[in-house]
């Protein structure tokens, strides 16, 4: 799961159903703690020649710290909408303002550790990027026929490979 790693743990999320729609608010440390389903934003990132952009998550990040993640995103506000969510996450997490952002869908996902639905999108845009919050610790671009080798290599999200690749069409056989 995405979030927000200075997210206190008395900042307010809403719990949703598999639907994603609202059953209550509730803190995000009593989200964590009894891993209760809630709403995310995944934004996959590619530049001009179809590249992905791939990110390591800080070691302080609440779950999977030090993870690689093939989006950027994370748990959308209370009462705000998937778009300004997913605009709000790329400004925070990478710097950017005002790139192309398209809706991929909407999905469900859940494991031992996380409970969510995401709405997924793709921005597209090359850089500069800036990592202010502390989020990513490094990033790269990767080609289609090079990421099965960086998920053969490394320890990504499962959510959103589960979630997010098969939405993006040049990414979507690395999993199949």
């Amino acid at each position: 799961m995405h979030g927000q790693n200075g997210g206190s743990a008395d900042e307010l999320v809403e719990e949703v159903d598999r639907a994603g729609d609202v059953v209550r608010v509730v803190t995000r440390a009593q989200m964590r703690a009894q891993r209760l389903r809630h709403r995310s934003v995944f934004i996959g990132v590619l530049n001009d020649d179809g590249q992905l952009l791939v990110h390591r998550r800080a070691l302080t990040k609440d779950v999977w710290p030090g993870a690689w993640d093939v989006c950027v995103g994370g748990v959308a506000g209370v009462g705000e909408n998937w778009q300004t969510a997913a605009e709000r996450e790329l400004s925070e997490e990478l710097g950017i303002v005002g790139c192309e952002v398209g809706p991929l869908g909407l999905g469900a996902y859940e494991d031992a550790e996380v409970k969510l639905v995401a709405s997924c999108f793709v921005a597209r845009c090359n850089g500069p990027f800036t990592f202010a919050d502390g989020e990513i610790t490094e990033a790269h671009w990767v080609h289609t026929a090079e990421l099965l080798q960086w998920l053969k290599g490394k320890e990504f999200l499962p959510d959103s490979l589960a979630l997010l690749l098969p939405r993006l069409d040049n990414f979507r056989s690395v999993i199949a």
